[in-house]
């Protein structure tokens, strides 16, 4: 019985690029959520057949070989036919050398491009033990096998990209580095990786072995201090940035302050571990930050690695690796022996791909501070991400309050440089001060540029002091939900045991709304931490804790950050005050009941109270008080309420069908003749959620 088969497996079989491929299935129907997803053999084989027959038709047409974004690929240099039985025999022994073809490849293909009939082809693949039809789609390597029994070398072709022909087409990526990044100028750039996992998973020493440096044994105890940046190259020549952080910590701080520093993830778990508390709150992290990652399962060497082990803890996590039949890869690694290191890079490499990262070099300037710091001899001094234009030395620089000139950009290998382009870190000597770390560097066209706005942005920090920042709480949700469009509310829950965490947990996720609704972004057992309320600023979440403490110092950082913290002792109180909040912060549900009509026939001027319309009750009633609209030849004219209503010369509370009054209506006085009015009641409802 055949395999299922990956999308990425089935895309270099075929010549595709991934995204070529997943266009192609969604447009045939099939739905898949990555690259990673697995594909029914049946579906597999339908969509290798459609790739043969849209190429074939591209041919019987006399199209060039270069196909379209439907994913098909064709043979680049197809030879003269295959002679028929009675052609002279020394057609066939004027065969190329060489033979170019597109994948895919099928037998019928092979055929032609030997000379040869594909029956002889069919029975020389039987000698294989492979039993083929003349469409079937051969691999690369059982089609160099053959056509070196020919003495012939096959070359595969790989063609161009559609979309490359159309630079001018193509809108930036939200990937892309720089705002004002030209289409026709950006460029693929190297992913940027940052490493997290559990303490002692071994992050840093991961990267050690990639890189081939010993960062781990210069630090203290072998835990990494500070975040540093290296770029490797790997064994296909492509290049990626690995940011190794001191752990989850630093990755949410850069993102709560709107730093978007990573591409992909790598989740570090070791195999004789397993999923551990801090790989729980990073898997939370990296999930709050909607950032694609990647599991590498370290320590593979070790005698008491459990595979099954780190698999059932990622599942219970939600995460659901490949080999489980979802779309997280889980590579085995070994930071000792080096196994597996080939195929986590080359993973990381396929995450890029599909996130098409593109920069503009020539863009401008947009480099986010990893690091920043006072060093003796040199001043302050920053360790920068290049994230769009070109870095270069003597370039008038600007970051937030501090402003100066690059005096000299020192690259991860510690080599000096003249300019750094997307993707690449350095360090940068001549700031005037010391940067936080996410803020972000840009270009001024000369010093005093640079300088006047350094000092506006310090103007408005102080400024920004004077003022308490809007806490994220439940009584100014419903402000935010109105000014962003949010219909979700963030939860950072904290318990005492596991159980009563896992039953809060699940009475949130069933209080359901299709107007708001509730995620627990990160829960965890304890008290409550200085990391959960980073956690919560950065997502806007807020924190509630059951059975637990926040110290005075979590308490005065919350406060700083706008934050706010609840803690509950009954379970049920939690639910009924967190349930009536959301409810109170819905708009009223406004429903509208007719109550009647008038048509305007004759219109007053009364001195003391303006115009009065005489107006005849058409049908049901009309009430003093009540919502009323005029239309004028179907058009509406006015949207208000009822002022008064008079009979003869009495003011009167109401006026029934089939009887004449005066109505008056509230700020409006226009009316004419053949006016007419609806009266209606505005009810507001208890919103239900």
């Amino acid at each position: 019985m055949s395999e299922r088969v990956r999308v990425y497996d089935l895309a270099r079989e075929l010549g595709l690029e991934n995204r070529e491929l997943m266009d192609l299935l969604e447009a045939e129907g099939v739905e898949v959520r990555s690259h990673a997803s697995s594909l029914e053999p049946e579906i597999a084989d339908l969509i290798r057949e459609h790739v043969i027959a849209e190429r074939r038709d591209a041919e019987a047409e006399g199209k060039n070989l270069e196909v379209t974004l439907a994913g098909l690929a064709a043979p680049a240099k197809v030879p003269a036919k295959a002679p028929e039985d009675d052609a002279p025999a020394e057609q066939a022994a004027a065969e190329p050398a060489e033979l170019h073809l597109k994948a895919p490849v099928t037998v019928r293909d092979l055929a032609e491009g030997l000379g040869r009939k594909p029956n002889e082809l069919i029975g020389q693949l039987m000698t294989m033990n492979i039993f083929a039809t003349i469409t079937q789609v051969l691999d690369v390597e059982l089609v160099e096998k053959i056509c070196a029994k020919y003495g012939i070398t096959f070359i595969r072709e790989r063609r161009e990209k559609a979309k490359a022909k159309e630079p001018a087409q193509k809108q930036p990526d939200k990937k892309s580095g720089g705002k004002s990044a030209k289409a026709g100028n950006l460029k693929t750039r190297s992913p940027v990786v940052a490493f997290l996992g559990h303490v002692d998973h071994g992050k840093t020493s991961l990267q050690d072995y990639i890189r081939k440096t010993r960062v781990a044994a210069g630090e203290a105890g072998g835990i990494t201090q500070h975040i540093g940046a290296s770029v490797i190259e790997t064994a296909a020549g492509q290049t990626i940035t690995f940011l190794d952080t001191p752990g989850h910590e630093a990755f949410t701080t850069m993102r709560a302050r709107g730093a978007n520093a990573t591409d992909i993830a790598v989740l570090v778990v070791a195999a004789d571990d397993g999923v551990m508390p801090q790989t729980i709150e990073a898997i939370n992290h990296v999930k709050a930050a909607n950032v694609p990652f990647v599991v590498a399962m370290n320590k593979m060497d070790l005698p008491g690695a459990n595979p099954d082990k780190v698999l059932l803890g990622l599942q219970q996590q939600g995460i659901t690796p490949e080999d489980w039949g979802g779309d997280i890869g889980v590579c085995p690694v070994s930071a000792i022996t080096g196994l597996g290191i080939d195929g986590l890079l080359e993973r990381i490499l396929l995450e890029a791909e599909m996130l098409e990262l593109q920069a503009d070099p020539e863009g401008d300037l947009e480099a986010l501070i990893i690091e920043a710091q006072l060093e003796t001899g040199m001043g302050a001094t920053a360790n920068v991400l290049i994230r769009n234009g070109t870095l270069r030395t003597g370039d008038a620089i600007l970051c937030g309050p501090h402003f100066g000139r690059v005096k000299a950009l020192v690259d991860s290998r510690g080599n000096r440089v003249k300019e750094a382009g997307p993707s690449m870190p350095v360090k940068i000597l001549g700031l005037s001060g010391v940067p936080e770390a996410g803020a972000v560097l840009h270009r001024c066209a000369s010093d005093k540029e640079a300088k006047n706005r350094a000092a506006e942005a310090e103007r408005d920090l102080r400024t920004d002091d004077l003022t308490t920042r809007r806490a994220v709480d439940l009584e100014s949700l419903f402000d935010m939900f109105q000014a962003q469009d949010r219909n979700e509310l963030n939860i950072v829950l904290k318990s005492d045991v596991q159980g009563t965490l896992e039953a809060i947990t699940e009475s949130i996720h069933k209080i359901k709304s299709d107007k708001i609704s509730t995620r627990v972004i990160h829960s965890g057992v304890g008290e409550v931490t200085e990391n959960d309320v980073t956690l919560a600023t950065a997502s806007g979440a807020i924190v509630i804790g059951f059975n637990v403490r926040a110290m005075p110092a979590v308490n005065r950082l919350a406060k700083q950050k706008g934050v706010e913290i609840r803690l509950y002792s009954v379970i049920y109180e939690l639910l009924e005050q967190l349930e009536e909040a959301l409810r109170g912060r819905l708009r009223p549900e406004v429903r509208e009941t007719p109550l009647g009509a008038a048509a305007i026939i004759q219109v007053f001027n009364v001195s003391k109270t303006g115009k009065i319309c005489g107006c005849s009750v058409n049908g049901g009633l009309v009430r003093v008080g009540a919502s009323a609209r005029v239309y004028r030849e179907n058009e509406l004219i006015y949207n208000g309420k009822v002022a008064s209503l008079r009979r003869f010369k009495d003011d009167v509370r109401e006026v029934r069908s089939g009887l004449e009054c005066g109505i008056r209506l509230d700020n409006f006085e226009d009316f004419e003749v053949g006016d007419r009015i609806e009266i209606f009641e505005i009810t507001e409802m208890r919103p239900e959620l």
